[in-house]
């Protein structure tokens, strides 16, 4: 899994951690955790966070 992918794609829309956060559903401190890797990434919050950046799961988390 790639979360440097996420990182990267956060600061290319311009997005904080707060928005990216807000938009999934989420408290920015467990988002912080799930993109700096301290917090176990589930299927279902992969799809959420996908929806903010309108991309499949797979494009962001999955390293090809």
């Amino acid at each position: 899994m790639s979360l440097e992918k996420l990182k990267k794609l956060r600061t290319r829309e311009k997005l904080t951690y707060q928005q990216v956060a807000d938009y999934a559903g989420i408290s920015k401190e467990y988002y912080w955790f799930i993109e700096n890797g301290k917090r176990r990434l589930t299927y279902e919050m992969a799809i959420k966070i996908a929806k903010v950046f309108n991309k499949k799961p797979d494009d962001i988390f999955f390293e090809q």
